[in-house]
């Protein structure tokens, strides 16, 4: 059994973001996603939302919202201890099983400044394709990057290369 156990996002799980989240964001400038936000992901968007667990702890989750063939990438939190430790493969496994067939491209956004979510966006095959000033409010730009289904694919096929994702349970693009 893996160290690392993901699941989708259930409704008793609202408390157990809310708390992740006040943990990792709340001293920061923008705050905490809020209550409505997480109500949603665990409420209606649980199928593409996942929470990372090790030994029954929560420790990371990754939150996205499936529209038409397009999924937006809209969070991924891990505690301090767990950056850098195979939780993030654990998750994006998951995200990637998850989605896959279903998408034809996958957008996030990033505070310019956040070198390490670029860094990740770019490792999955994003690329940024634009910068938008006020996107949260006055002064709150983000880019916007965007993974192809070209790219999609070559991550899938990075991750059986890899083994972590079996041939038996990869799924089938289509087109």
């Amino acid at each position: 059994m893996s160290r690392y156990q993901v699941r989708p996002l259930e409704s008793s799980d609202f408390q157990v973001l809310m708390t992740l989240e006040e943990r990792l964001f709340g001293d920061c400038t923008e705050g905490t996603l809020g209550a409505y936000y997480v109500r949603l992901c665990c409420d209606f968007f649980a199928e593409s939302c996942f929470l990372l667990e090790v030994e029954g702890r929560p420790v990371g989750y990754l939150l996205s919202f499936l529209k038409g063939r397009e999924v937006y990438c809209t969070t991924l939190g891990l505690l301090p201890e767990m950056r850098g430790t195979r939780g993030l493969v654990a998750l994006l496994r998951a995200f990637v099983l998850k989605v896959a067939d279903r998408v034809d491209c996958c957008w996030f956004t990033v505070e310019e400044d956040n070198q390490a979510a670029r860094a990740l966006h770019e490792m999955l095959g994003a690329r940024e394709v634009e910068s938008r000033p006020d996107f949260y409010g006055p002064g709150r730009a983000r880019l916007i990057s965007r993974i192809e289904r070209e790219d999609v694919e070559r991550l899938q096929a990075r991750f059986l290369r890899l083994g972590l994702v079996e041939r038996s349970t990869q799924p089938k693009l289509v087109a």
